[in-house]
């Protein structure tokens, strides 16, 4: 008679039972993630509140003055106190400031005059400039030939930016002189192959060039378009204050350690602009390109 091996018959009460633990088991892990769902919506929460905090108190807390989006119609002034520096300097009637800050404004330069600046910018400065990612070309060094045209766009977009600055102010613009250097500037991403292609240190104008009391700069490209990174920051003591270069934006202030500023890095294309800078000292005023 043959004998039946049972080992791996299961009876129906072991089968139930089972069931049983299996079920309670799914139960017991579900219930678990369940309990953790809370705790991590809570860390969610701590966690954006705390980045907030973070931002709010931050020096490196940024804040947009002017994007590349909009179009400025009429100058967005901020004003700021003047510094204690400007006690020290010597005062000119008409001139020296008696409010401090920054402005920015769309309606003083075209976009195709910007682009016609661009054009010359990228001619002069191919025929020379640095290879570490910041070159300027000086238009008044007698490197760059210059025709008709661009001095007469210049003179012409230099008036308007000198008009403005003196309005916004509340300045004698007869009393304000162009001063050295006024100059194109090219920043790519290169790195730096020199110190003077170190761009993005903090400074301030007054220091830097002595002479600037009204710093200008007009964009020739388009951040966000043309080129990555690239914004000018001013850093005050709070946080930091961004304007976004567009074709033809204008951006200027009084050249103070009350405007403490600096660019940043450039991460892909190419940034164009000119800086275009007012003294009140006549003894420093220079006049404006000639043809040869």
């Amino acid at each position: 008679m043959a004998v039946q091996r049972r080992g791996n018959v299961k009876s129906p009460e072991s089968s139930a039972i089972e069931k049983k633990i299996k079920r309670a088991n799914a139960q017991r892990q579900a219930f678990t993630w369940r309990s953790y769902i809370p705790l991590l919506l809570l860390l969610t929460v701590l966690t954006a509140a705390l980045t907030w905090l973070y931002l709010s108190l931050s020096d490196e807390f940024t804040e947009t003055l002017v994007s590349r989006g909009e179009v400025l119609t009429e100058p967005r002034i901020f004003l700021v106190q003047c510094s204690e520096d400007y006690e020290n300097h010597k005062r000119f009637p008409g001139c020296t400031p008696t409010k401090c800050g920054r402005a920015v404004t769309d309606s003083v330069v075209t976009k195709e005059e910007a682009q016609i600046l661009k054009r010359l910018a990228e001619r002069g400065l191919a025929l020379g400039g640095s290879d570490g990612g910041a070159s300027i070309l000086d238009l008044h060094s007698g490197a760059l030939s210059m025709g008709k045209k661009f001095v007469n766009i210049y003179r012409d977009v230099r008036g308007r930016i000198q008009k403005v600055i003196a309005e916004t102010f509340g300045l004698d613009s007869s009393q304000m002189y162009l001063t050295k250097p006024t100059f194109f500037s090219r920043i790519n991403s290169t790195g730096a192959k020199t110190t003077h292609d170190e761009y993005w240190h903090p400074h301030i104008d007054k220091v830097t060039y002595g002479s600037f009391d009204y710093t200008s700069l007009l964009y020739l490209t388009d951040y966000g378009v043309d080129f990555g990174g690239g914004r000018f920051v001013f850093m005050d003591s709070n946080s930091n204050r961004t304007v976004e270069p567009r074709a033809g934006r204008v951006s200027f202030f009084s050249s103070g350690s009350e405007n403490l500023h600096r660019v940043e890095k450039v991460v892909w294309g190419t940034r164009y602009a000119i800086t275009v800078s007012f003294t009140c000292d006549p003894d420093h005023g220079i006049a404006d390109p000639t043809l040869p």
